[in-house]
This record gives C-alpha cells, sequence and structure tokens, in this order.
C-alpha cells in the first residue's frame, strides 16, 4: 500500500461554484557572523540559540561575494535573523515531512564568478529573438541576455547598472519587500552575490514574455560530497497598471543529472494598483542537486497575478509561496504540476494571505509520485483574516500515486475570521480510476496505452495555462519524456 496523510481541518464554508479565475538605518558593511559572547551582564538566549553550521556556511557565502553599498540593508536584514535560525529538522512542523539532511551533510561550497568555458556551453539557445536575461549561479552574463525591444522607461538588469536615480530609489524601498522568511530566505540575502531587477513604470505593458533563465554551470561529480551553493535574487517591481509576463526556467548540470549542487533563489515581487503580472515557473534542474525556492508576492489594490509552475527536477526540490494582499479587489491564481521520480522530493509551501474586502484567489495543485522511493508534499495555508469580507477563495489538491510505498503528504488549511466568505477546499489522493481505464479499454485503446494517456492528461490541465504555446509544447514533451522515456525514443525515431 502507498503511504499516505492527509490533513483537513473542519470549517463552515460555502462551496465555491466553479475553480476558474474572473477576466476582469545608514547603510554599513554587514559584520561576520558570529555568536554573541557570553558574560554576566548579557542574557543568553541568541548565543544559546545560533547554530554553528548555519553560521559556518553564512560567513563562507559572506567571505564568497564582493561588497555592495545598495545590498548592505538587505545582508544586514538577514543577518540578524540568521543569529537565532537553526538548520531545520522533521522536529520542526514547516519541515515535518521534508528531510533537509541531504544538503546538510555535503561539503557546502560557495559558487564564485562562472568560469569562461562555462559560458561557452551556453550560446546555443535557439530563442534569441526573445526577451531574455541569462543568470549563471546568481550572475547576470549580459553577453548572453536578449533586452533590446524594451519599451521605454523599463529596466531589467543588475541592480548596479540602474542608470536612473529615480528607479534605484524606488527599487530600495522594497528591498526587502517581505518580513524575514525561513533560514533559506536568510541565507540568500546573505549570499546573493547580485540583485536582479525587473521595473516596469506606471501604465507600461511589456508585450510578449520576459524569458529569465537560470543555469547552474558547477556541481559535484557523482559520489563526491561537494555541494556547490548558487543564491540568484530577483526583485520586481510594476508600477500602478503596468503589465509583464515572467518566465523563470531553471537549468543546469549542461543536462548531466548527477551534477550536485545546490540553488538556493528568491524572487520578490511587488504588484502596484491595477497591474498584473503573468508568472510562468518551471524547474528541470539536475535530479541530483537541491532546488529551494521562495516567491515572495506583494500585491495592491486591484491587481492581478497568475502563476503557472512545472517542477519535475531535483533531488530535493521545495518551493515556498507568500502571496500578501494588501488592496481590495485583488486576484490571486496559483496553478501547479509537480512530478516525482526515483528518490525525489518535490514540496509546495504556499500561504495566501486576505486582508481586504472582495480578495478572489483560486489554487490549483497536482503532483504525480511516479516511483516507490518519490515523495510530494504539499502545505498550502489560506488565511481570510476580519476585514477581508466578501471574499471568495478555492483550493484543491490532487495526487497521483503510481507505484506502491510512494508518499504523499497533503496539508490543506482554511484560516478564515471574516464571516460574510465564500470558501471551499479540497483534497484527493489515489492511483489511476478503474472506470477511466475500463471506458477506454472498451473502446478498443489497450491498458498499457491507456494508462500512458490518463497519466499524460493528469498534468495538462495544468500545463495548459502557460500563457505561450511555445512553452506548453516544450513543457509537454519534457513531462512525456519522464513518464515514458523508452515510448518517447521510440517516437523520436
Amino acid at each position: 500500500m502507498a503511504a499516505v496523510s492527509a490533513f483537513t481541518p473542519i470549517i463552515r464554508t460555502t462551496p465555491s461554484p466553479s475553480f476558474t479565475t474572473p477576466t476582469s538605518p545608514l547603510f554599513t558593511k554587514t559584520p561576520k557572523l558570529k555568536p554573541l559572547p557570553l558574560t554576566h551582564h548579557s542574557s543568553p538566549p541568541i548565543a544559546a540559540l545560533s547554530d554553528p553550521f548555519v553560521l559556518q556556511i553564512a560567513e563562507s557565502l559572506e567571505d564568497s561575494i564582493p561588497s555592495s553599498p545598495t545590498l548592505e540593508k538587505l545582508r544586514s536584514f538577514s543577518s540578524e535573523s540568521l543569529l537565532s535560525t537553526p538548520w531545520p529538522s522533521r522536529k520542526d512542523e514547516p519541515f515535518r515531512f521534508t528531510d533537509t539532511s541531504f544538503i546538510k551533510q555535503s561539503e557546502i561550497i560557495p559558487v564564485s564568478s562562472p568560469p569562461q568555458q562555462s559560458l561557452n556551453n551556453l550560446t546555443l539557445f535557439d530563442d534569441t529573438h526573445v526577451l531574455n536575461l541569462t543568470i549563471i549561479d546568481g550572475y547576470v552574463m549580459g553577453s548572453l541576455s536578449q533586452l533590446s525591444g524594451l519599451p521605454d522607461g523599463v529596466f531589467v538588469g543588475s541592480l548596479c547598472d540602474i542608470n536612473s536615480d529615480e528607479i534605484t530609489k524606488r527599487v530600495l524601498e522594497f528591498l526587502p519587500v517581505s518580513e524575514p522568511g525561513d533560514l533559506f530566505w536568510s541565507l540568500n540575502g546573505v549570499g546573493s552575490p547580485d540583485l536582479v531587477v525587473v521595473y516596469v513604470p506606471e501604465g507600461c505593458k511589456i508585450e510578449g514574455c520576459l524569458h529569465l533563465r537560470y543555469f547552474s554551470s558547477e556541481g559535484g561529480v557523482k559520489g563526491s560530497k561537494k555541494l556547490p551553493v548558487s543564491n540568484p535574487r530577483v526583485l520586481v517591481v510594476v508600477e500602478k497598471g503596468g503589465e509583464v509576463g515572467i518566465v523563470e526556467e531553471y537549468m543546469g548540470g549542461d543536462g548531466d543529472g548527477e551534477l550536485s549542487y545546490w540553488t538556493n533563489a528568491v524572487m520578490e515581487v511587488v504588484i502596484g494598483e491595477e497591474a498584473k503580472v503573468s508568472h510562468s515557473y518551471i524547474q528541470t534542474q539536475s535530479l541530483s542537486s537541491a532546488h529551494i525556492k521562495w516567491t515572495s508576492i506583494r500585491q495592491e489594490k486591484s491587481s492581478s497575478y497568475e502563476l503557472v509552475e512545472v517542477s519535475t527536477g531535483g533531488k530535493l526540490s521545495r518551493h515556498n509561496v507568500h502571496v500578501q494582499q494588501v488592496g481590495s479587489d485583488t486576484i490571486t491564481g496559483l496553478s501547479t504540476f509537480h512530478l516525482s521520480g526515483n528518490d525525489q522530493t518535490q514540496d509546495l509551501h504556499s500561504k495566501i494571505v486576505l486582508d481586504h474586502p472582495r480578495g478572489f484567489s483560486r489554487q490549483l495543485h497536482k503532483c504525480i509520485v511516479a516511483h516507490s522511493l518519490g515523495q510530494a508534499v504539499f502545505d498550502g495555508n489560506i488565511k481570510v483574516n476580519r476585514f477581508a469580507q466578501q471574499t471568495d477563495a478555492g483550493q484543491l489538491t490532487r495526487s497521483l500515486i503510481l507505484e506502491p510505498r510512494a508518499t504523499v503528504n497533503v496539508k490543506p488549511n482554511l484560516q478564515i475570521v471574516a464571516d460574510d466568505v465564500k470558501c471551499s477546499h479540497g483534497a484527493a489522493i489515489c492511483d489511476l480510476e478503474e472506470d477511466q481505464l475500463f471506458y477506454l479499454q472498451a473502446r478498443g485503446i489497450d491498458l498499457k496505452t491507456a494508462r500512458k494517456a490518463l497519466i499524460v492528461s493528469f498534468g495538462a490541465e495544468v500545463i495548459e495555462r502557460f500563457p505561450s504555446g511555445d512553452l506548453r509544447k516544450k513543457v509537454e514533451l519534457h513531462v512525456k519524456k519522464l513518464l515514458d522515456p523508452e515510448g518517447h525514443v521510440e517516437n523520436s525515431m
């Protein structure tokens, strides 16, 4: 039997009729992170809580990156939180189902600036006509990017390359955007060598999508304990009435699934009043890597944010999505599809906080665990606070288990304080339904083909929500190859 755990609280809600989105201080050098000495005049909390392993990683990250006056506020902010943040264990509720010992047992080495030979391998991208920015091991690579044709006032690139004092001042107002996240959020703040900025001025609408391509070039070979870590960080600011579509694609290992590395990424997005952001996120990193990602969203009045995610890579992959609606009439949509294979953990931790009237949110999470040693985790929290009256929030998670002993842990959660709301959630964990297989077999389709068709169609509901047809086709072919590598080879011959 497959291992299954589902926790669904009992709440009073009104079912939602559908699951579709409606149209409609001074900067100073950060000190080294060291435990504070204990004296008979001082109290012990910080020193007692300091984790030597965490501080060792933080200090090595600090030593590996150049100083940056504009990033000192972020680094100082992150350093302070690390002083009292231990390495997470299974005893901590947010990591109860997610084992991070793979990282802790490795030799963690900060990645330096990418060598030239790694750049030579990345000159074969075939989408040079698309607006794109290439980021290798957290460093912006302008020579491998294509940003010509951006509208006036739009900036995409490194923070240090902004030539407008007004834009720089505006961007720094939102750095950092949110309250401290977990340990990994803070490690990124300490170790990020650069800040990628996407700035869209008021009323500006960018045609097409901006493609952010992340590549991990350094890695340990199979059997090695070395785990190079990179900390890419992106800040997106879209002013009132602006619109932008962003595609984040994480790749690595030059196609080698056995290369070991750790990508520890953060994206923060500020969406102004009546602005719209479409966010596509694709993660296909090495199957021997660790991929931990934070996406923090702040939405102002009448704004819209739509996330479509497909994650298939990483030995350990965890995505933390935090959305804060800070204005009324705000729309949030999260659609995610995870595929977990041999010795893989795919983890999604999401939180949507609604604080104002007439907020709207929809979340659809789907995952397939295709191997007996695969694991999937979903922890989704929607919080409707007292003043968020007339809120309409829906959450649905569905998991497909294809092998015995495969593991899925789901924890959907609705916290409702307001009394005039329409909220719903649901969770389902199962294998393929026998009646669906029978239906296809009754029409002359053999069992093997019927299973393949149903498995592929399970994730198609999310893949079809990508805004670009080329992107949908690319992701669909990738998923089919992972689910049926032998069939993919036969079809390509």
